[in-house]
């Protein structure tokens, strides 16, 4: 069978288990689901070995699993067939024209509809629930409690918001689920779906914290608050919701603006809360009701095991390009078997430098162009960055530097032969996306020779030593000797300077080449080449594991205690027991496959490290710095006759949007919040309907 039909058959099952799973939440609040189905799912599943936890893993945690693995699959056929079809399809754009929403940034007509139709969801759940307990609520019925009707509303009330939540909660773990095999059958990256995990932390929160004030206040009416130091045995515990509350406020205060950006590593660390925070939940509520929210929750786990893995190696870093604005491009060593895609990211840590700090750079580097090399670009704008690049810059050059990694995380596929022209806007570092782009359609043009659309590459800097950025368009070696097939247009602006600054010695390029280290490894996948199909072996036999491990416990120790009555056999314990046991399986069954490919990849390792490689004595100047030198390459050389440099003003982006008259146009831009915004402006106003937005932010 064709790749192509297999791949349509998985996206058709997937589609179906989604809308079964979708259908599962609507009706959730419902009498028919509570008193019918509900009461029949528990009939059939009931047993020694899962009691009536079984109904719950059943309807809510398997169809996201199971979506998570044929997802694996899918990927798995998509990039087995990978350059087979390049053209791809062009397909309609109608609900992709960006929205400018206040509280939501840039948003798209799709995003814009599921955002809808999940706040509709959150709204009919809420409703739903309390028109039904409402219902029960009578004078008589308070008075038999010593309540008054508008106490007992409160009541219910304060517990539906907390049903509500764990809706948004079910959801929360998976936009941050870097490798994730769900984000990119909906066509999103795990950079690109970050903004639904702000999203949703923020609904979640103000439920939970909105759920937590009005049990306080109940309590408080009716003279209960004692009842804020119970830990029940067998029923919810209200302290332990109390503490998952406070460490859900800590991090939702860390995540302001202002607090984000002055201290980010502030926000970072007190992010790890959420480890006490989804402990303290399972205690609150149980977990067999945990296991509702367990499958976003399971996969993000399983993805942080493995990032913890590929974490613990030291990768080998051939070289460096320092460049006079405090900017430095490593390179490192990889294998042949690491494929990755345009505008992918990789997380680094550099032990000498801080031993717990992680940062998020853009891959610059092309997986075609440059098979045995994968480059970062690191901007000199925190303390972080400066640090490192002062300590390569210093005279007393080193000749190792350790760096640990994590990724690349990218797209799941690129066609950027759609369009008929590409306009590319940047701001400052925001141009590191759009020199692996650039490397592509070098890569497409003059290696396997297709027609690529036009390149308007419009990119504004604020001062005159920022134009070496543009140097890093070309790598350093196997570059094309020029590119006659390439329609090539630079469109550079140096901001806060009149004219051209003079070029002294020291703000030349320079590369350092380091020497290798017997331990140091190339970047290679974490799981092989095959990486999708053994993700969905360790998603699918970590849980069957866990499956195994938690029915025989339950067989064999627990239910002699209780008999699947839930009332003798402490919550906690059950808790702490099962969570136990679900990290078990993930680290037994992630690591084995990790190590199995470790073993696979350390031939191929072994050989790249005992080549001897020849380190220049030279490094090769700017081009763009001091435009009036002697040119010394054709590459550098076309891209210097294709480039003009403007002083002391900005770019109008109107008149170069506006300018293009293709009938299909890519408009792609990374930079400040500003920037994007004004593009996004542009291209939804429908004065052109050519133009096709894509912004390209990271807020990691």
């Amino acid at each position: 069978m064709e790749p192509k039909r297999i791949q349509a058959m998985i996206k058709m099952a997937v589609m179906l288990v989604f809308l079964g799973y979708v259908f599962i939440w609507v009706i959730l609040p419902t009498n028919l689901y509570k008193k019918d189905w509900l009461l029949k799912i528990r009939a059939k599943t009931m047993s020694t070995y899962f009691g009536t936890q079984g109904a719950t893993m059943l309807v809510n945690t398997s169809p996201m699993l199971l979506i998570a693995v044929l997802g694996c699959v899918y990927l798995h056929f998509m990039h087995k067939a990978r350059g087979k079809d390049i053209q791809g399809k062009q397909g309609s754009d109608a609900l992709r024209r960006p929205m400018i929403i206040k509280g939501l940034g840039i948003v798209n007509g799709i995003e814009l509809s599921f955002f809808i139709m999940f706040i509709a969801l959150l709204i009919w759940s809420f409703s739903a629930y309390l028109e039904i307990s409402f219902a029960k609520i009578t004078a008589k019925s308070a008075a038999k409690s010593g309540e008054k009707v508008w106490q007992a509303k409160l009541d219910s009330a304060a517990l539906r918001l907390g049903l509500i939540g764990n809706i948004c909660l079910a959801f929360l773990f998976f936009p941050v689920t870097r490798g994730s095999s769900v984000l990119p059958l909906l066509g999103v990256t795990s950079e690109a779906s970050v903004k639904y995990h702000i999203w949703l932390g923020h609904i979640v929160m103000t439920l939970f914290t909105a759920h937590g004030v009005c049990y306080i206040v109940y309590w408080a009416v009716t003279n209960q608050l004692s009842e804020m130091l119970k830990w029940a045995k067998t029923d919810v515990s209200n302290v332990a919701g109390e503490l998952a509350l406070l460490f859900g406020l800590v991090m939702w205060v860390t995540t302001i603006p202002g607090i984000r950006r002055k201290m980010f590593e502030l926000f970072f660390y007190v992010h790890h809360l959420y480890i006490l925070f989804m402990v303290f939940f399972v205690y609150h509520v149980g977990f067999s009701y945990a296991c509702i929210m367990l499958p976003g929750f399971y996969l993000f786990l399983v993805d942080r095991f493995l990032r913890f893995l590929q974490s613990r190696q030291r990768v080998r870093l051939v070289s460096a390009r320092l460049l006079p604005c405090e900017t430095v491009e490593l390179n490192f060593s990889k294998s042949q078997g690491l494929n990755y895609t345009p505008t992918s990211i990789m997380f680094v840590n550099v032990p000498s430098i801080s031993k717990v700090q992680w940062h998020p750079f853009t891959v610059t580097s092309n997986n075609n162009l440059e098979p045995e090399k994968i480059s970062i670009v690191i901007k000199g704008d925190g303390s972080w960055s400066k640090r490192l690049f002062h300590t390569l810059s210093a005279p007393s050059a080193i000749d190792r530097l350790d760096v640990s990694i994590e990724g690349p995380y990218g797209p799941a596929a690129t066609n950027f032969l759609r369009h008929d022209a590409l306009v590319m806007v940047s701001g400052g570092s925001g141009i590191t996306p759009f020199i692996s782009i650039f490397r592509e359609l070098v890569f497409l043009s003059e290696t396997l020779k297709c027609k690529t659309p036009k390149i308007l590459l419009i990119s504004s800097f604020k001062n005159s030593s920022d134009l070496t950025l543009l140097d890093l368009l070309l790598p350093i070696s196997d570059t094309p000797s020029n590119f006659s097939n390439l329609q090539l247009q630079i469109e550079a602006y140096v901001t806060r300077e009149k004219q051209s600054s003079p070029t002294n010695n020291k703000d030349n390029i320079r590369s350092i080449w380091f020497k290798p280290r017997p331990s140091d490894s190339t970047v290679t996948p974490i799981l092989g080449q095959n990486t999708w199909l053994w993700l969905g072996t360790i998603i699918s036999s970590s849980f069957i594991l866990f499956l195994i491990l938690l029915g025989t416990l339950n067989r064999f120790y627990i239910y002699p205690i209780d008999h699947n009555s839930n009332d003798v056999y402490s919550y906690s314990a059950k808790g702490t027991i099962s969570m136990l046991l679900l990290c078990i399986s993930i680290t037994v069954t992630a690591t084995g496959a990790f190590l199995w490919n470790k073993n696979q990849n350390a031939m191929e390792t072994k050989q790249i490290q005992n080549m001897e490689g020849t380190t220049p004595m030279a490094s090769p100047d700017s081009q763009f710095y001091n435009a009036d030198r002697e040119l010394e390459s054709l590459p550098q050389q076309s891209l210097v006759q294709s480039t003009n440099v403007y002083y002391g003003e900005r770019p109008d982006l109107k008149r170069y949007l506006f300018e293009r008259k293709e009938s299909r146009v890519g408009v792609l831009v990374c930079g400040p919040k500003k920037m994007r915004h004004e593009v996004a402006g542009i291209c939804s106003s429908g004065l052109a309907d050519n133009l096709h937005f894509e912004s390209i932010s990271f807020s990691w």
